[in-house]
C-alpha cells in the first residue's frame, strides 16, 4: 500500500468570495462540510461550509447583529 500526498491547491482572491464567517444553525454544520449541502446563515446568505473559523475570524456585521437581537443571544 502506497500513500500519496497531494498539494494543496492555490487560490487566488476570486476564489475567496467572502472573507467573512457566517453564523448558522449549528446541527447544520457537520452534514454541510461532509455532504456539501447548503447552510443559510442568519443574514439569508446561501453557502457550503468548506472551512472552519478560528478564534478573532471576522464575522459578518449583520450576522453578528441578529445573533445578539436573539433571546439569550449574545449573553453568556
Amino acid at each position: 500500500m502506497t500513500t500519496q500526498t497531494l498539494d494543496a491547491p492555490k487560490t487566488s482572491d476570486a476564489d475567496q468570495r467572502d472573507q467573512v464567517f457566517h453564523y448558522v444553525r449549528k446541527n447544520k454544520v457537520a452534514e454541510s462540510a461532509v455532504l456539501g449541502t447548503m447552510v443559510e446563515a442568519l443574514c439569508g446568505e446561501v453557502f457550503p461550509v468548506t472551512r472552519a473559523a478560528k478564534p478573532g475570524s471576522p464575522v459578518c456585521s449583520r450576522c453578528k447583529e441578529i445573533y445578539e437581537s436573539l433571546p439569550g443571544g449574545g449573553s453568556s
